[in-house]
């Protein structure tokens, strides 16, 4: 019998690969709010964070590795389709050209800060929640995904903007960045944390789903383990 997947998780898992869709093309922008200096993905990267949070703490570790690489699948496939735009030759009359590659035709090293910095702090995300989920016996989920999400954030800025913009951009600015970054998109958890918890009540109500990961591997290549 081929195991079913539910419509919660379906949608969850759409949404998160929208997130990072939409984050990858937002992280285009510098953004200067007051004294903050930040990327504008932070407007829509930290929904995945807690995606990822409703995921292991309903499905467990396993169906949140799955949905971690298809989110990186996803977006592999967008860059690729995006290079592939922008190598096409534009029509004479249109005068978007300079805009559009500016946006799609990120340089390589920010691809790979992107796909570096996301496996890394996803699956940190994912395993700290699991780990304290069974240490703390399914209690403290505030506690438990703040925490995750710091330390996931936290590996995350810490990884892309070094190497995203590291010659490009002050030291000084840079390690504000990344401080920043990682602050504000934890503080993003804590504000909407009300919301997240409800939705997750709902969803194990509905589901009839509490994993707890036992006796499983965290190996995050193990992709069929689901």
């Amino acid at each position: 019998m081929k195991e079913k997947v539910s419509v919660p998780f379906l949608l969850l898992a759409i949404l998160f690969n929208v997130c990072l869709i939409a984050s990858n093309l937002l992280e285009t922008k510098v953004v200067q709010i007051g004294f903050i200096t930040a990327t504008a993905g932070l407007v829509v990267f930290p929904l995945s964070y807690i995606i990822n949070d409703c995921i292991v703490e309903v499905w467990g570790y396993k169906k949140a590795r799955l949905v971690i690489w298809s989110g990186f699948a996803m977006n592999f496939l967008v860059v690729g389709f995006a290079q592939l735009a922008v190598l096409l030759p534009a029509a004479p009359f249109w005068k978007g050209e300079e805009g559009f590659n500016f946006v799609f035709g990120m340089a390589p090293r920010i691809v790979l800060a992107s796909f570096i910095a996301f496996l890394t702090g996803s699956f940190l995300n994912a395993y700290i929640m699991s780990k304290m989920k069974v240490a703390s016996k399914g209690k403290h989920f505030s506690l438990r995904a703040i925490v995750s999400t710091l330390v996931g954030e936290s590996a995350d800025s810490l990884i892309f903007f070094p190497i995203a913009f590291g010659g490009l951009i002050p030291l000084e600015a840079l390690g504000w960045m990344i401080l920043t970054q990682a602050l504000l998109k934890s503080a993003y958890e804590v504000v909407i944390l009300p919301i997240t918890i409800r939705v997750v009540k709902y969803i194990k109500k509905k589901e009839g789903s509490d994993v707890y990961d036992g006796d499983i591997s965290f190996n995050p290549l193990k992709i069929k383990d689901i």
